[in-house]
């Protein structure tokens, strides 16, 4: 079931606890774009070129209550977009996007990601973050919760599926109503999406037809869980409750308040699936950002296939996005090495070998709250960085990559290689004009 989730719904969107064999990695990396708003996803097209999605900073329309019914709303306007980077130049190029946000231009729902099809046709998914029914009825006609096939000649674009409203007709998982599409992949004519808010892995045709649930995630009990402090004020008011703020608990209706002070032995946790890749076996692969209280080394990559759903690893952190390069390694993405109540938003990219060696290629130093990654035609990885600032967005450039291996620790084997696979800040900022 899908509470009334304290979570990262608006994924503006740990050090992780590796299992296998561990890898001492030393690598650096280069700004390549900054002055990003709410920094999503990102996707080099067929020409070579790379593209990033800002979620933008909402605007003075209408306004809608956020997922955790408390604190202020998230009001509308039309400050989403789409960057080119080329040659050291960024570009909007697809502008007049819908975008919701805090007041302060935080929390962020609206483009989320970009990918191309082999032809070069770009798809972009716009995020939402609330319950689909407040959408059309205080915002009017958007295109929030929905991906989209966009014109960047004519700066236009048309709707292909609106996962909003499929989160609100059907309710795959049976909980509470709530959609944010984060990231997706295109498979063929398929476009396969992930909704952090409905808990579920979606499929549609590009020709909008056949939309359908894949798969729904289960909750996560977690035994003994550490809670903020109940006065610990909150940096993102989607996740922790402000100073002072009442808020009700996922469980049992109580105040976060009592359930903090009562410090429950077992707690129910959304599984909020964030960003989703296409193995060399076929089958999709799905990262955990984890809800409330975020639990350290509590995040998964599922592994969705013919056979089924199952968890492919585990002992990650708030993961927001995940990518295979061409040798068959997989690269996942942590928004933060430790809870996010802890205000620490040092993130890390971890790569995981075919034979289920982990290497941190950068942790911290600069990685901070990363939203998505790509891996380019050079080998580099790209990552945008700050994806929950408004206006401080960057893309980095990881590059010189090198690890030697370390002795196993003492956490134990994952059997990957057993699967056969061979292979969210409080300032409003004015809208920038790019040059």
């Amino acid at each position: 079931m899908k509470h009334k989730q304290l979570t990262i719904t608006i994924l503006t969107f740990c050090v992780a606890a590796f299992s296998g064999m561990k890898a001492a990695s030393a690598a650096s990396f280069s700004v390549i774009a900054d002055g990003l708003y709410n920094a999503g996803g990102l996707s080099f097209s067929p020409d070579g070129n790379l593209y990033v999605t800002e979620a933008g900073i909402g605007g003075s329309g209408g306004c809608v209550p956020p997922a955790s019914g408390q604190g202020d709303s998230l009001c509308y306007g039309t400050s989403g977009a789409v960057t080119k980077i080329e040659n050291g130049k960024t570009e909007r190029i697809l502008t007049g996007l819908p975008s919701i946000a805090l007041p302060d231009g935080t929390g962020a729902g609206g483009p989320r990601d970009i990918q191309f099809d082999t032809t070069g046709k770009p798809y972009v998914l716009i995020g939402y973050g609330a319950n689909p029914a407040f959408r059309d009825r205080n915002l009017g006609y958007t295109d929030l919760g929905k991906i989209i096939a966009p014109d960047f000649k004519t700066n236009s674009w048309t709707s292909v599926a609106d996962f909003a409203n499929y989160e609100l007709a059907n309710n795959p998982d049976g909980g509470d109503v709530g959609s944010n599409p984060l990231g997706f992949v295109i498979d063929g004519n398929k476009l396969v999406a992930v909704d952090a808010g409905a808990n579920d892995l979606l499929s549609v045709n590009t020709d909008s037809s056949n939309l359908q649930a894949v798969t729904t995630f289960p909750e996560d009990i977690l035994t003994n869980p550490v809670f903020p402090p109940s006065d610990t004020p909150s940096n993102e008011p989607a996740q922790v409750p402000s100073q002072g703020e009442v808020v009700r608990s996922p469980t049992a209706g109580l105040l976060l308040s009592e359930t903090l002070r009562e410090r429950p032995s077992q707690f129910a946790t959304q599984p909020v699936p964030s960003g989703v890749a296409k193995g060399p076996d076929g089958a999709y692969y799905v990262s955990q950002f984890t809800g409330f209280p975020f639990p350290e080394g509590g995040a998964k990559i599922y592994r969705v296939g013919a056979d089924g759903t199952s968890v492919f690893a585990d002992g990650f952190t708030q993961l927001t996005d995940l990518e295979f390069d061409p040798a068959g390694n997989l690269y996942a993405l942590q928004y933060a090495n430790q809870s996010a109540w802890k205000g620490n938003f040092d993130g890390s990219v971890i790569k995981i070998a075919p034979n289920g060696t982990r290497t941190t290629l950068l942790s911290g130093n600069g990685l901070e709250s990363p939203s998505a990654l790509t891996i380019g035609a050079d080998g580099a990885v790209y990552v945008t960085n700050r994806g929950d600032r408004p206006g401080l967005g960057q893309v980095l450039r990881i590059e010189n990559i090198k690890s030697v291996p370390e002795p196993d620790s003492n956490l134990g084997v994952l059997a990957i290689a057993a699967l056969g696979v061979a292979w969210l800040h409080k300032k409003r900022i004015p809208q920038p004009s790019h040059k």
